[in-house]
């Protein structure tokens, strides 16, 4: 993380409409290296970036934002769907669709339980098993080591503002190692969030805009090339604040875990805390066409801290045929490594880590393998936002209206 410690985010923009007017507030502050490649100099930079700023509240989904390779002039290029030029490649994607699927995937992925906002953080011991006991011991020495139970119960809303660096390989042809290469897409996120099941993300990342929330009734995300759809089954968190950002959604996670041994990540002697999803968890995210085969979460604490310093999950889809039973299936793998804990009002936040993503497909006589990698930093955070209402975590009027139309848009 330390190679990011001369990088910041921008957070103004100028207003190019009046000299005398006020700066407006990017929506999602950007690294100062994002900024800088949007152009040769200041001029074509700012100019980019209001673009970009006005393109991003437009209904408009057919504006690249891509840098054109053959540019001399630096400026990003705006192109409908017509065929002049071919788009440039991002994460080693062969479309602006692809790039997007990849974005969300290691962007905003959910994890697939429901985790409640319990304040007791515990669970009755009686008829426990001596690994459900030893992982509910585990959780409250976490407790302790990232504030106590006092001062995360304080905490009733947070806001967290970040910057990430992506990087992916090809789709491999064959079941062997894979290797995120190539140079990387950088870009920032802002976080918000009540509860577990109320919280809101943006993310951008070379020009490209991913939304996903939940209101407490639907989890939805949408792009700015892919209209707004609702996750299958009831709302979920998002995987990010289990990477160190909330340690009581964490802890009542894993509440439910068993510990099944101990394992040595990066020097460190750690606990191992499983979770599964059971089948009514599976059935209610699966659908006509999908079926969720499995999904497991692993936590790892540090002996030495009580600390969580490895998130890991995997789950196994398999894609139904329509003609004939060769399944297709995609075993998805994510694991994080999280560090760089701080404190903020009295409450120990990881600030830094790396995400690497594992996609493995197979069946139907194909095998073809992918890696993706996030390394984050996150830049702000804070404690009960005033003013962060339910309206705040409203979904997309688009998502409204499909639902109203008998229409729920669930993938």
């Amino acid at each position: 993380m330390s190679s990011w410690s001369s990088l910041s985010m921008r957070k103004l923009c100028p207003n190019f409409d009046r000299e005398d007017g006020l700066d407006t507030v990017l929506e999602v502050p950007i690294p100062e290296e994002m900024f800088t490649s949007m152009g040769s100099n200041a001029v074509l930079r700012w100019q980019n970036l209001r673009s970009l700023m006005k393109a991003q509240s437009s209904s408009s989904s057919t504006v690249n934002y891509y840098k054109s390779s053959s540019s001399s002039s630096g400026s990003y290029a705006s192109s409908s769907s017509s065929s002049e030029s071919p788009p440039q490649q991002h994460l080693s994607s062969g479309s602006r669709n692809e790039f997007m699927a990849l974005l969300k995937l290691v962007g905003s992925p959910l994890i697939p339980f429901q985790v409640q906002a319990d304040q007791a953080l515990t669970r009755p011991l009686k008829g426990c098993s001596i690994e459900a006991s030893t992982a509910q011991y585990i959780v409250q020495q976490y407790v302790a080591a990232t504030g106590g139970q006092g001062a995360l119960n304080a905490v009733h809303s947070m806001y967290a503002v970040g910057q990430v660096k992506m990087a992916a390989s090809e789709m491999r042809q064959g079941d062997g190692s894979v290797h995120a290469t190539g140079s990387s897409e950088v870009g920032g996120f802002v976080l918000w969030q009540k509860n577990p099941d109320l919280w809101y993300l943006e993310l951008v990342v070379s020009g490209l805009k991913v939304s996903a929330g939940s209101d407490g009734k639907v989890a939805w995300n949408q792009s700015s090339s892919q209209p707004c759809h609702a996750n299958r089954g009831p709302p979920r968190p998002l995987r990010r604040f289990f990477q160190g950002l909330d340690p009581r959604s964490t802890a009542n996670l894993f509440l439910d875990a068993l510990c099944i041994g101990e394992k040595t990540i990066n020097g460190e002697d750690c606990f191992v805390l499983k979770i599964e999803a059971n089948q009514n968890i599976l059935k209610a995210q699966s659908s006509p066409n999908t079926e969720l085969s499995h999904h497991k979460v692993w936590g790892y604490f540090s002996q030495r801290t009580g600390l969580l310093v490895h998130f890991e999950d995997t789950k196994l889809v398999r894609m139904k045929s329509i003609r004939g039973n060769d399944s297709v299936f995609w075993e998805t793998t994510m694991e994080s490594t999280i560090e760089d804990y701080r404190y903020i009002d009295g409450i120990n936040i990881a600030h830094g880590g790396k995400t690497s993503v594992t996609m493995f497909r197979y069946g139907a006589a194909q095998n073809h393998k992918r890696k993706i990698e996030e390394t984050w930093r996150i830049e702000e955070v804070d404690f009960n936002i005033c003013g962060l209402s339910m309206d705040c975590f409203l979904p997309p009027a688009d998502l409204k209206r499909e639902q109203e139309g008998g229409d729920q848009g669930m993938s």
